[in-house]
């Protein structure tokens, strides 16, 4: 062995060490399990609390994320601990609903569903499983479903004011594995709630949006492991710059309120954070003389603790059915 490759293989032992007394002994960083929140950051935007027509629609919103962290952060994934960790994702949701001409305290009834496939291909610089043996550039891909996702909203309109009120939860039957780093669905069940308010001034064509909402996660079963609860803001500022075009900016900030728990976690009482904005684009136009809307948005994320970081792609078009 020549003294440059003896150098190498010297520098590429002691960096192991460290990465495997790191995952061993210190505290590890990544809160809610596997990082994976029920709630989509982002998925709200424009126009967020206008009521909805009555009658069936279908939503559709394709997103894509790319995010990465830094080989000195250490996660958790399911049952093994990762350093350097690195995740592809894309999926496409299909929520069919129906609003309901008849009012309920005034507002606008909407039920839905969601659901739909996706993708996931992360990997790790370095991973140490349940038997604490070192697997290097470790990686997993999978192709499956997403959970359900079941959603009720009341929403109200006063004149240039809109309030939307909502309920959402994950029902856990999408495509999971505790042993993969890679994984779709959650894993457990979740509910959350929250509220929406819309200012849209049909004159100016000013428009500005806010979601407020917070998350409930149960235990997961699979892995003894309970992430904590979870709040997160949704927001847009947009300007319509005819009756059918609008554009502006997006962003959200998602902040873990409580720390994750369970005889499974390893991470202790840790907290999660981050915030993003972007540009965003907005089409109204009419399907059968009723209203369809497509909104494209693109997020960079910032303000990160215990969350990789990246950048994160949302399209909402939104489809009315039937005459």
């Amino acid at each position: 062995m020549n003294s440059c490759t003896y150098k190498r293989s010297l520098g590429l032992i002691s960096r192991l060490l460290l990465v495997f007394f790191g995952i061993a002994s210190a505290q590890i960083t990544f809160a809610d399990e596997g990082g994976s929140a029920f709630w989509l950051s982002g998925q709200y935007a424009s126009m967020a609390a206008v009521p909805s027509s009555p009658g069936w629609s279908l939503v559709t919103m394709p997103y894509i994320y790319s995010g990465n962290a830094d080989k000195s952060k250490t996660f958790q994934n399911g049952k093994s601990v990762n350093a350097g960790l690195s995740t592809r994702e894309s999926i496409v949701l299909f929520q069919l609903g129906y609003s309901s001409e008849e009012k309920i305290l005034g507002g606008q009834p909407y039920i839905g569903v969601g659901w739909g496939p996706g993708a996931n291909s992360t990997s790790a610089f370095a991973s140490i499983n349940a038997n604490r043996s070192v697997e290097l550039n470790r990686s997993n891909s999978v192709v499956g479903s997403q959970d359900i996702y079941p959603l009720a909203s009341l929403s109200w309109n006063k004149g240039n004011n809109n309030f939307m009120t909502y309920l959402t939860g994950d029902i856990p039957v999408g495509t999971y594995n505790p042993d993969s780093l890679a994984t779709i669905g959650l894993g457990h069940a979740a509910i959350d709630t929250g509220g929406g308010y819309t200012y849209l001034n049909s004159a100016t064509g000013l428009e500005f949006s806010g979601v407020l909402g917070a998350t409930y996660n149960w235990m997961n079963q699979q892995t003894n492991y309970q992430s904590g609860i979870d709040s997160h803001l949704d927001w847009s500022v947009s300007q319509f710059l005819s009756a059918s075009w609008q554009v502006g900016i997006a962003g959200y900030v998602y902040y873990q309120l409580t720390g994750d728990s369970g005889s499974g976690n390893k991470v202790g009482a840790f907290k999660s954070q981050i915030a993003a904005i972007g540009p965003q684009i907005g089409y109204l136009f009419n399907i059968n003389k009723k209203q369809a809307y497509i909104n494209v948005r693109a997020y960079k994320e910032f303000w990160a603790q215990n969350r990789v970081e990246g950048y994160a792609a949302i399209a909402t078009i939104s489809i009315p059915l039937g005459m």
